[in-house]
């Protein structure tokens, strides 16, 4: 039926219980009266006409009424109810008289007429319009508002795979009890038996609000047993429209990292990039255009794109494009960080207010066996766009750095750590706020574990671990963006920002979390240890002990001094790094990195 049958239908079938509701009325309480008042048949048009009005404006005509539940019943109390009040007003005004009995009569008729002509569609349904009845048993996880809502829409959808068995909650008030026909049969802890005891083939997570500790924890029950697990869209994504309730997915490992994401300070940051032009280094990678992604939320005027790769920075200028139009100045800039008076002309061209730089070479095994890119990378490159940005007087530049510039045994943490004495050392005296920001690994990078030990699971196994006492520190890849972001916004210049990662997490227990989403065993998928790879270490550090402090600057964040070398011993080093041997390159980056004395050329520094 069409849009306009149905409401025609609708309003055909209200006009006749309207008018019914009142003649029935009538012949109730004046049975042998043969002849109809003036004003009773003039309280009939206008209540009639009335009707009409209030049920357009409750949504009466728009809803669907297979659906219906205690919202549309009270839709129709409120167009009842103030439909049978204004008659009486009218008639008090006009006629100066007050048909009581009759309109509390029409009122209660009104309602049972229109609430069973609506409701009774939904009874049918429910009756007679059985689902799937292949559906597979599902255990929902949560028996509040979301969990209530995820039964409602697999009991009413008539093609839906699961069928809900039950609830799980910690409230012990709820055990025993139904919502909505449903048993609550326990708490977490009882969940590895509940799932053997009702045969449950599918465990749902439907508490949109939980911390991921939480998730971690609920998720570790659910791990005992066979059943696969899904979970329900983060709040976030819910408020916001993003997701619908019935949208549930797998859980990921994001989800189990153990750690709530760090919120933003939206005024600060707003102040320093809406209406701004912002330069980003290394956009096209996954740290950049993630970068790009967030900014593109505080309305800049302009969005420089600058990187080296033609593909990925055209992949992340046409996805900002279609979403953001012309509402953002979007730039696709194909320059390499490496080229001085290329990214010197860049930074003058746009004059930007603020640089993300993200440009970087990241993968410490690659970077030992070629440590003289590395240092034209992540050294002379920093300095060159640090340089410009000094030059033309950029308001902020953020240097997106690591945990491996802590102590680092290796060529890729110490060019890193390198990289952060260099705008510390240009933040002496520049009219530029230069800040460092250091995280651990970022799921879902280029060069990341997890698609490493997914393609691995493809394969069949197994998944290769270097060490089981192997840790590391692990965040999002917006989590990380948004760091870099809110970095800038607190930089007062020279600071190392370091986000409060909780505890690190084991490679070996991340492997095992990988296979048992991706619905394997640790039977099926077997997991090997290769050995560290060059230039790694076991365990990963965020700030060394000459470094921490121990207040946060901002929830979930602390700022380390971390201690510059002097201009002269830095001048003098990047003069002497081009005639060094890889061998001599190493050891001169560590060395200097670590604070230790090391001799260049007859001069000791350090």
């Amino acid at each position: 039926m069409t849009y306009k049958k149905r409401i025609a239908s609708l309003v055909f079938v209200d006009s006749l219980i309207v008018l019914a509701s009142i003649f029935i009325c009538y012949y109730l309480l004046l049975p042998y009266e043969n002849s109809y008042s003036p004003v009773l048949v003039a309280s009939s048009v206008v209540l009639l006409l009335i009707h009409h009005f209030f049920a357009y404006r409750y949504g009466l005509y728009k809803k669907v009424w297979a659906y219906s539940s205690v919202s549309e019943l009270v839709a129709i109390l409120k167009a009842v109810t103030f439909s049978v009040l204004i008659v009486a007003i009218l008639q008090l005004v006009v006629a100066n008289s007050l048909y009581t009995r009759t309109l509390a009569i029409t009122w209660m008729m009104h309602i049972l007429l229109i609430g069973g002509s609506r409701f009774a569609w939904r009874m049918y349904r429910d009756t007679y319009i059985k689902p799937n009845p292949d559906r597979k048993r599902a255990l929902i996880i949560g028996a509040g508002a979301a969990g209530t809502m995820v039964a409602r829409d697999l009991n009413q959808k008539i093609n839906s795979e699961l069928e809900p068995i039950g609830y799980i909650d910690d409230d012990f008030t709820k055990h025993s009890l139904e919502i909505m026909n449903i048993p609550v049969l326990g708490g977490v802890k009882q969940i590895e038996s509940i799932v053997k005891e009702f045969k449950i083939e599918h465990i749902i997570i439907a508490i949109p609000s939980l911390s991921r500790m939480d998730v971690q924890r609920i998720y570790t029950e659910c791990a005992k047993t066979t059943a696969k697990t899904k979970i329900l869209p983060l709040l976030e994504d819910l408020m916001t429209g993003k997701v619908e309730v019935s949208q549930i997915r797998e859980v990921q490992v994001e989800d189990l990292l153990g750690r709530d994401p760090v919120e933003l300070d939206m005024e600060s940051i707003s102040e320093k990039l809406e209406g701004k032009t912002i330069l980003v280094t290394g956009a096209g990678g996954s740290i950049g255009s993630e970068i790009c992604r967030q900014v593109c939320k505080f309305n800049p005027e302009k969005l420089i794109l600058l990187g080296h790769g033609e593909n990925s920075i055209y992949t992340i200028h046409m996805e900002l494009r279609n979403q953001y139009g012309d509402a953002i100045d979007i730039v696709p800039i194909i320059a390499d960080v490496q080229d001085r008076k290329r990214i010197f002309e860049v930074v003058e061209k746009y004059m930007p207010s603020v640089i993300y730089h993200a440009a970087a070479h990241k993968h410490v095994p690659l970077m030992e066996i070629n440590p003289k890119e590395a240092v034209k990378n992540n050294i002379f490159g920093t300095k060159n766009v640090a340089e410009a940005a000094h030059e033309y007087h950029v308001e902020n530049f953020v240097l997106v750095s690591t945990d491996k510039a802590v102590n680092p045994p290796n060529v890729m943490g110490a060019t890193k750590r390198f990289a952060e004495m260099v705008i510390q050392n240009l933040a002496q005296g520049s009219n530029t706020k230069f800040a460092a920001v250091r995280f651990g690994n970022v799921l879902g990078s280029r060069g990341s574990v997890i698609p490493l030990f997914k393609k691995q699971i493809a394969a069949g196994g197994p998944v290769t671990v270097t060490d089981p006492e192997m840790t590391r520190y692990f965040m999002t890849i917006p989590e990380a963006s948004r760091l870099v972001i809110q970095a800038g916004a607190l930089a007062s210049g020279g600071e190392v920002f370091v986000l409060d990662m909780g505890e690190p997490v084991k490679i070996v227990d991340l492997a095992k979390n990988v296979i048992r989403l991706s619905g394997y065993t640790e039977d099926e998928i077997k997991i090997n240890y290769s050995g560290i790879r060059p230039g790694e270490k076991l365990f990963e550090e965020l700030l060394n002990e000459n470094e921490i402090q121990s207040e946060k600057v901002f929830p979930k964040i602390y700022v380390g001094k971390a201690a510059p070398i002097s201009k002269h011993e830095l001048v003098y080093l990047l003069e002497e790094i081009p005639s060094l041997t890889s061998s001599e390159l190493k050891e001169l980056l560590v060395g200097v990195a670590c604070r230790k004395n090391v001799e260049v050329s007859g001069e000791v520094i350090g």
